[in-house]
């Protein structure tokens, strides 16, 4: 018989899938409560831990929260439990983000229980890949994934891709001399010396991966400005693969819908043997976002920009404890 209520450490394990979600540097933010009388999760985002230069609409903040919101409802279903989702359910909240309520576990999802294996090996990798063509069939299914969630995957021609790369570099070069967005960036990276301390959040530079050489690929270079002692360098693949994923408004229940979307073409990607690095760095600039769209797709707003292949697993980076994000009502 399904329990008239649910207890915190059930609640605390699918908690400690959804954490593994990836976040605008790794800023994780967001905050679930538990409601165990009604059976409900509240997700809601957490305005310390956004990005107000570089991210002043919490766009990117809601993408992240989306993708913790999509890693438990796949938790939920490989625990046999269904998930009823509401999303910005209290105008009056506008970082009351997400309403979870869970059902009869003979409801759940198969197909997302399927993904569930994924959750704990998707890492961002931030190294070269080898190159090698991602089958046509895999490909369609990444864009099937992302249309499941109300979003569009679209992987773009040569021209554009490389169009896309110079947005990209310039964007780069714009961050490197504003100071705000530096210091931002600053705030969530760290070198990994003992006297950093103990860190839960933010990127360590074990994670920046090599520098590039000789390429423009579209990876994040978090030490490109701020060097980090024995930082090896790397030729990186010189057509990458990339994927432009987003939606054709762009309000925050379509960032929530696109967050979710990214979460899940990222665990599909994972069980399909590749590896993905993610950019937002020219969508974090409004002239630049603009042109970084595929003007013959079906999409009017992309919210991220994805690198995908075969290659190294990057490593895994901090989390907060799940105890800390939960609380009880």
């Amino acid at each position: 018989m399904f329990p008239a209520c649910i207890d915190r450490s059930t609640v605390l394990a699918l908690v400690e899938d959804a954490v593994t979600a990836p976040s605008m540097h790794n800023a994780q933010p967001w905050r679930f409560v538990l409601r165990p009388d009604d059976l409900t999760i509240e997700l809601h985002g957490d305005p310390e831990r956004a990005m107000p230069h570089t991210d002043p609409d919490l766009r990117a903040l809601h993408l992240g929260c989306a993708a913790a919101l999509f890693n438990l409802r796949v938790a939920a279903a490989a625990a046999g439990r269904a998930t009823a989702v509401t999303l910005l359910p209290e105008k009056e909240r506008p970082l009351y983000l997400a309403e979870v309520v869970l059902r009869e576990p003979r409801t759940a999802d198969r197909d997302l229980a399927a993904l569930h294996s994924a959750v704990r090996r998707r890492h961002t990798s931030r190294f070269p890949f080898t190159g090698e063509e991602i089958p046509s069939a895999v490909q369609d299914g990444l864009c099937a994934a992302a249309l499941l969630e109300g979003a569009r995957l679209v992987l773009p021609d040569t021209w554009h891709t490389e169009a896309v790369l110079d947005l990209v570099h310039d964007s780069e070069h714009r961050e490197a001399v504003d100071p705000a967005a530096r210091e931002e960036t600053a705030r969530w990276t760290h070198s990994d010396t003992a006297s950093d301390g103990p860190r839960d959040a933010g990127i360590p530079a074990y994670a920046f991966g090599p520098s590039q050489t000789g390429s423009r690929a579209p990876v994040r270079d978090f030490g490109s400005w701020r060097p980090v002692p024995g930082r090896e360098s790397a030729v990186f693949e010189e057509h990458p693969r990339i994927a432009l994923l987003g939606t054709q408004e762009d309000t925050p229940t379509d960032w929530l819908r696109a967050g979710q979307a990214l979460q899940r073409v990222l665990l599909q990607a994972t069980s399909d043997g590749l590896v993905v690095s993610m950019t937002s760095q020219p969508l974090e600039w409004p002239e630049l976002r603009w042109a970084v769209r595929d003007p013959v797709a079906a999409m009017g707003h992309v919210h991220m920009v994805l690198r995908l292949g075969y290659g190294p697993q990057g490593p895994e980076t901090p989390r907060r404890p799940a105890v800390d994000v939960l609380e009880v009502r």
